[in-house]
């Protein structure tokens, strides 16, 4: 008989700490090619991986080929969820649509530590959000239950409508660049979503964006990835802040300084 899940009153972060082992003291796959990706990534030659989680939300930004990404889906891989997205374990997206897994070799490398470690959760990719809703739809039916219907809705409402109806429960939950379907002011409506999250004190939530009104979410942990691993910073330091803001206040100017 499966075992019935049981919430625990610990408040999160419940994954307290991801990292690297160094190469020889690794129990993974025999052969690892680290003149290939993800393990060429810089930040992993330079510094390795070693993060630390005190907050119940943590944002991760950095550039396009940074590493972002990658390292999202390598720490959700550890924590047992599919490359391909989805609750733990759930097989909902075949691998010849599901692209960029790299990041699950690599998870396959990485150590956990929890206190205490949860079952539930998600793992949203914006790339396979649409297999993942369809999945959800035909196992409703099946179970002769009314199916949520989230591909009726426009892509960003849907979104949303799948937020609200699955993050009410305790768990972790890892969203790459949610933001991709998300107007500006929708972004806004996802925030008071990881609001409420953050007031309710019972999910973490890591999440990989380059949207500055997601960065902006109060008492959020925001870190930037770059070569020389990730490091702290501020929602002013970040350079999508910066590109945004010269934008707002000269945008003609912007525009053609940055085309030219």
């Amino acid at each position: 008989m499966a075992r019935r899940r049981r919430d625990t009153a610990l408040p999160p972060p419940f994954l307290k700490r991801v990292w690297l082992p160094e190469r020889e003291e690794q129990e993974g796959p025999d052969e690892v090619d680290w003149d290939r990706y993800p393990f060429n990534l810089p930040m992993i030659g330079n510094s390795g991986i070693d993060i630390a989680f005190d907050s119940p939300i943590t944002i991760i930004v950095g550039e396009n080929g940074s590493g972002k990404s990658t390292i999202l889906e390598a720490i959700a891989h550890a924590c047992g969820f599919s490359d391909k997205g989805g609750a733990q374990q759930m097989g909902a997206v075949s691998q010849s649509i599901a692209h960029d897994t790299d990041g699950g070799a690599l998870g396959e490398l990485l150590k956990t530590s929890w206190l205490p470690q949860v079952r539930n959760g998600w793992f949203f990719r914006a790339e396979t959000f649409f297999d993942v809703a369809r999945y959800l739809d035909e196992a409703s039916i099946e179970s002769g239950k009314t199916p949520p219907q989230f591909l009726k809705a426009s892509h960003g409402q849907g979104f949303l409508g799948f937020f609200e109806e699955r993050l009410n429960n305790q768990g972790i939950y890892f969203f790459d660049e949610p933001e991709s379907a998300l107007s500006p002011m929708r972004q806004f409506d996802f925030l008071k979503i990881l609001r409420r999250m953050q007031r309710e004190g019972k999910t973490q939530v890591i999440m990989a964006t380059h949207s500055p009104i997601l960065m902006a979410l109060p008492d959020a942990a925001l870190w930037d990835i770059s070569r020389f691993g990730l490091q702290p910073i501020t929602l002013e330091d970040t350079e999508h802040f910066r590109i945004y803001r010269e934008f707002m206040l000269y945008p003609h100017d912007t525009v053609e300084a940055m085309i030219e």
